[in-house]
């Protein structure tokens, strides 16, 4: 378990990457989704996922503080648990990213269409792919800097839209409609209790990202600042997303939202602001390249760890000339091609399933790093009930799942992806023992 040495990132830079890599389109364009559940009451699920990734973050940025590991979150994981744990947690991870990333860069090829139409998909999610890569090898430093610029521009777009829309509350700019507040319980809560248990998990997606987070967190030069730079960066989001949908909700009746565009063009749309949705298109772009750009830099790294523990091949750590091995590069890019074209080849519902199943493996991966600190920190009570309580709000964002029909098959298609690797990790688990036996047979006998 490689320990790691320090780099040169001062907490607020964790913290812009940090912000830089979670401000996806799983807010960008998912909050839609979830506002349609739920309305207004998505505030409420905001404030849950929040609450849960900071305990997530907590738990896992005090462990960095004691003993910065190279794999992250899985090597805490192994360390706590045993060696099946590691191996679980981090092949989980690699296969939930690769997945989602191939979402993502059909997402982003949708979105690209929206100023060339006549450029077929594949040639946009191809050019993104490579783009992505030509940054991790160029290394982290260019990788820092260049989630910093995007984290910049991504808030500056949210910024846009709460300056527009406090000018369309405040009467300064003229609408095709009036502001429509919701003035009762209906409008506040119009799915009921189980419209916004349904809707949390898309909350909690707008989260996703602190595992990569807590990988960045080795490269502090002071890795006991970890928790500061989490508590600055979940404060700052936790305040743009509750301020910006907040206005949305407010501007347009929650039946307006839909899947398909995002909130702040639908709430902008009676204003006649043309540059509006090119300004949010590529804000989209934007997001759900760096968002992309760090789920790869994640899936690399635990690979890399992955193999120098022995629970990968090792040719995926054997470094050549590049920043990155080469095995470790061709097996991440055909995952996320044949994940490319599964997006495009399959129905969508059905692709929808998979990367849904995706986004709640993550979530499981999180409760392993919340079961983590008992065994390796010297956790006081108020850590023990915070990160309990943490467990228990993953588990009802995991449980809205089966109360909504687009929801309910991606649930059942994570716990098959978890019997799969679950059943490979007993088998190797067998296998570790069997190995560990035959060294204490082998053992030389100790000479006097």
């Amino acid at each position: 378990m490689g320990k790691s040495t320090p780099g040169d990132m001062k907490w607020w830079q964790l913290s812009l990457f940090g912000v830089g890599c979670t401000i996806g389109t799983g807010f960008f364009l998912g909050s839609s989704l979830a506002i349609k559940m739920t309305g207004p009451s998505i505030l409420i699920g905001y404030f849950i996922a929040a609450i849960g990734t900071y305990f997530v973050f907590d738990a896992l940025s005090k462990m960095t503080a004691k003993e910065p590991l190279e794999g992250g979150f899985r090597s805490y994981a192994k360390k706590a648990y045993g060696r099946w744990a590691g191996f679980t947690s981090g092949w989980v991870y690699w296969c939930s990213e690769v997945l989602i990333m191939g979402s993502q860069m059909t997402a982003l090829s949708i979105f690209s269409r929206f100023w060339f139409p006549n450029v077929p998909l594949w040639v946009f999610a191809a050019g993104y792919a490579l783009l992505g890569l030509v940054v991790i090898l160029i290394g982290v430093g260019i990788l820092n800097k260049l989630e910093n610029i995007l984290a910049v521009l991504k808030v500056s777009a949210i910024l846009m839209f709460i300056i527009i829309a406090l000018l369309a509350l405040f009467g300064v700019i003229d609408g095709e409609r009036p502001i429509q507040y919701p003035d009762s319980k209906r409008d506040f809560l119009p799915g009921g209790v189980l419209g916004l248990w349904s809707a949390v998990i898309f909350a909690f997606y707008a989260f996703g990202g602190i595992e990569i987070l807590g990988l960045m967190a080795t490269k502090l030069k002071n890795p006991k600042e970890a928790p500061k730079a989490g508590r600055v960066m979940l404060f700052s989001l936790m305040f743009i997303y509750a301020l910006s949908i907040g206005l949305a909700v407010t501007m347009v009746p929650w039946n307006r939202f839909n899947a398909k565009e995002s909130p702040f063009v639908i709430a902008l749309d009676a204003y006649n602001l043309s540059f509006v949705p090119h300004i949010f298109n590529g804000a989209l772009i934007i997001a759900g390249f760096s968002t992309m750009v760090a789920s790869l830099y994640g899936v690399t790294s635990v690979l890399v760890t992955l193999a120098e523990e022995g629970d990968a091949p090792e040719s995926f750590a054997k470094n050549g000339k590049l920043k990155v091995p080469l095995p470790t590069l061709i097996l991440t890019m055909l995952g996320i091609a044949s994940s490319v074209v599964s997006a495009l080849v399959m129905p969508n519902r059905i692709y929808e399933y998979i990367t849904t199943a995706a986004g709640l493996m993550l979530l499981y991966n999180w409760m392993f790093i919340l079961a983590s600190p008992r065994k390796i920190l010297k956790t006081k009570a108020r850590d023990r009930m915070k990160y309990y309580l943490g467990m228990v709000l993953i588990l009802i964002a995991v449980s809205g799942t089966l109360f909504h029909d687009s929801s309910r098959p991606g649930f059942f298609i994570s716990l098959v992806f978890l019997g799969i690797i679950g059943s490979i990790t007993l088998i190797m688990n067998a296998k570790w023992k069997k190995h560990e036996k035959r060294k204490r047979v082998l053992k030389p006998w100790p000479t006097a």
